[in-house]
């Protein structure tokens, strides 16, 4: 099972651990639009229009961290602290990550919009921008 962690938590992991990185699987119009935390890697998990699992995600991470860190090191062994909107998507990325090989994975619980309120607003209850750490749009 993937461990979760809070938003304020993830941002703590990141700034102390140089080997810790923050995958954001939502879709590039979310990541660009909606904002992304600075330094977040965006792979997508699930695409528009049909919103179907990418099946080369895993080994679309596998590349992106072999271009990020030296040969010697073991990128299974590499802390992934992954995100979507919500925390659903990020869980079963993480999931499929664990599946093959990766060792340190956790989900953002809350994910960066949080759960919708009575509303159904989000930013509202919960989420990376509620907790009002760093996010920028592109």
């Amino acid at each position: 099972m993937i461990k979760e962690v809070k938003p304020p938590e993830a941002w703590h992991m990141l700034a102390n651990n140089p080997r810790t990185i923050l995958l954001d699987v939502r879709s590039r119009i979310e990541f660009e639009y909606v904002g992304h935390p600075p330094g977040a890697i965006n792979i997508p998990w699930k695409e528009p229009p049909d919103w179907t699992v990418d099946a080369s995600f895993v080994d679309k991470v596998r590349a992106t961290l072999t271009k990020l860190y030296p040969p010697t090191d073991r990128i299974e062994d590499i802390t992934i602290l992954a995100l979507c909107r919500s925390g659903v998507r990020s869980r079963l990325a993480g999931e499929a990550l664990q599946a093959r090989g990766f060792a340190h994975v956790y989900n953002i619980a809350e994910g960066f919009e949080g759960d919708r309120d009575p509303n159904k607003h989000r930013n509202t209850i919960n989420g990376w921008r509620v907790h009002k750490l760093p996010w920028e749009q592109s």
